[in-house]
C-alpha cells in the first residue's frame, strides 16, 4: 500500500477524530474518555541487568475486567537515546481503542552494547506473560510496536525464538532454577502481530555505512567487540524470517534518510517468500517519521484494518 497525502489538519483534530476514522467501532473511546477511564502504573521493574532496574509503565482501563488486548510499545532513538516517558503520546490511538498499553524502557548503548536491548525487550515480553492475570493482559492478543530502533526491537521481540538465547537472563527462568521450585520455564513467548514503524531490519547492512544514516547509531550500539559482525547478524530481523511468524505490518517513508526504505522492502520480500501475512505501507515522499496528521490517520486506519483482518484485538 502506498499513501500520498497533502492534508494539513491540526493535530488535535486527528486525535479526536481517530475513533471515527478507524472502522467506526463503538468500542473506541474519545480523547476525553481516555483521560477519565485510564490509570497509569509507572516504573514497574521487569528486570535487573547491569546493576540497573529496567522499568515499564502500564496504562490500564479501569472499567475493563478480564483479559484485554495489549500493546507493548518500545521507543526509538537509535538504541542510543530516547525514553519511554518521551514517547507516551505515540500510542494514544491504542488507548482510544480501549487497549491496555505496556510502555517499555531498555538499556541504551552507553549502558550496554548489543544485544542488550534485544535481551531487555524479550524479558519485558516475558514479564507481560507472567503478570497477565494481575494486570489483565490478554496473552492471545499482544501486539508489539515501536518506531525506528523501537521498530527493530518490536520485530526482534516478536520474531525471535528461545533458541536464539536472548531471554536466558529473564526473571522466571532464573528464579525457578535458583529456588528449586520447579523445572525451568519453557513457556513460549509469542505475539499476535507486529507493527513496525520504519525499523531497522538488516543491522549488518548498516555497518560501516558512514555518517548521516543509522550507521552512526549502529556503530555506537555494536561497539568495538570482535564479535560485532556476528552480533549484527544475530539481531537482524531478516535473518529470523520463517513461516510461522505472526502477521507483520510495516510503515516506511520512501525518502527516509536515516533508515533506508530498502530495509522495509527487504523484510517485506523475505516475508512474502516465507508466506508470512504482511503488508508494507509506503509513504510516498515520507522521511524518517514526521508524517502529516492526515497521513497518520490513513496509516492507523490501515493498521486497524490489518489487525481486524487477522482477528487481532477482537
Amino acid at each position: 500500500m502506498k499513501i500520498k497525502l497533502t492534508i494539513r489538519t491540526a493535530q488535535f483534530v486527528f486525535l479526536f477524530s481517530f475513533a471515527s476514522v478507524v472502522s467506526g467501532q463503538s468500542a473506541n473511546r474519545s480523547f476525553v474518555d481516555v483521560t477519565s477511564t485510564y490509570s497509569v502504573i509507572p516504573n514497574l521493574v521487569y528486570q535487573r541487568a547491569g546493576g540497573a532496574d529496567l522499568k515499564l509503565d502500564v496504562y490500564r482501563p479501569r472499567d475493563v475486567e478480564g483479559p484485554n488486548p495489549t500493546l507493548m510499545y518500545i521507543h526509538g532513538g537509535g538504541w542510543t537515546n530516547g525514553s519511554k516517558e518521551g514517547s507516551a503520546l505515540t500510542f494514544l490511538p491504542y488507548l482510544e481503542m480501549g487497549w491496555t498499553v505496556v510502555n517499555v524502557a531498555y538499556r541504551l548503548a552507553d549502558v550496554a552494547h548489543a544485544p542488550a536491548a534485544v535481551e531487555d525487550t524479550r524479558c519485558a515480553l516475558r514479564w507481560i506473560y507472567r503478570n497477565a492475570e494481575q494486570y489483565g493482559f490478554d496473552k492471545q492478543n499482544i501486539v508489539v510496536t515501536g518506531n525506528s530502533a523501537g521498530g527493530h526491537l518490536a520485530l526482534t521481540t516478536g520474531m525471535l525464538t528461545a533458541d536464539v538465547g536472548m531471554e536466558r537472563q529473564c526473571p522466571g527462568d532464573r528464579m525457578r532454577s535458583t529456588w528449586n521450585i520447579g523445572p525451568r520455564n519453557t513457556e513460549t513467548l509469542a505475539v499476535a502481530a507486529i507493527v513496525n514503524w520504519y525499523g531497522i531490519t538488516n543491522v549488518s547492512a548498516l555497518l560501516n555505512s558512514g555518517p548521516g544514516t543509522s550507521g552512526n547509531f549502529t556503530e555506537a550500539w555494536l561497539g568495538s567487540s570482535p564479535n560485532r559482525v556476528a552480533t549484527a547478524a544475530r539481531v537482524s530481523p531478516v535473518n529470523h524470517v520463517r513461516q510461522d511468524l505472526p502477521p507483520i505490518i510495516s510503515i516506511h517513508g520512501d525518502e527516509d534518510s536515516i533508515v533506508p526504505y530498502s530495509q522495509g522492502v527487504q523484510l517485506h520480500e523475505a516475508l512474502n517468500r516465507a508466506e508470512v501475512p504482511n503488508e508494507l505501507i509506503t509513504i510516498e515522499g515520507g522521511g524518517h517519521g514526521g508524517f502529516s496528521p492526515g497521513q497518520m490517520a490513513e496509516i492507523y486506519a490501515a493498521i486497524r484494518a490489518f489487525l481486524d483482518l487477522h482477528k487481532v484485538g477482537i
